[in-house]
C-alpha cells in the first residue's frame, strides 16, 4: 500500500521515477521496487526523503484505511500507546528504539 501511495503522489506531482529518485537522493531501482510492492517496508529515512520532494507528510504514506486492515484500530492504538509508555518509563530512548527496529529488520532479512 505504501508503494501505491508513493506512485500516486509522484504522478500527481508530474514526476517520473527517475526525477523523483534524483530529487530525493534514493536509488531508482529501490524506489521502483517499493512502488511495485516488491519491497514493502521502506525505512523512515527513505519515506522522509520522498515525502519532502512530493510535499506530503510521511503519515500520508502510512495511513491505514479501515477497509485495508480488518482490525480493531482503537484497540490496536491503545496497545501501541501502552507499549510506548512502558518503553519510556523503563528508560528506552527514541534512538534506542530506532536501533532496535533497524536491528529487527536486519535480523528478519537474514532469516
Amino acid at each position: 500500500m505504501i508503494g501505491e501511495r508513493i506512485k500516486m503522489q509522484r504522478k500527481r506531482n508530474g514526476l517520473s521515477l527517475t526525477e523523483l529518485s534524483k530529487r530525493a537522493g534514493v536509488a531508482k531501482s529501490y524506489l521502483s521496487s517499493i512502488e511495485r510492492g516488491l519491497q514493502q517496508n521502506p525505512s523512515i529515512q527513505f519515506l522522509e526523503k520522498v515525502s519532502d520532494v512530493l510535499k506530503v507528510t510521511v503519515e500520508e504514506f502510512l495511513k491505514i484505511d479501515q477497509s485495508e486492515q480488518n482490525v480493531d484500530v482503537d484497540h490496536l492504538e491503545h496497545e501501541w500507546s501502552e507499549l510506548v509508555r512502558e518503553a519510556v518509563a523503563s528508560g528506552v530512548s527514541k534512538d534506542q528504539f530506532k536501533e532496535f527496529l533497524e536491528f529487527n529488520k536486519w535480523k528478519i532479512k537474514r532469516e
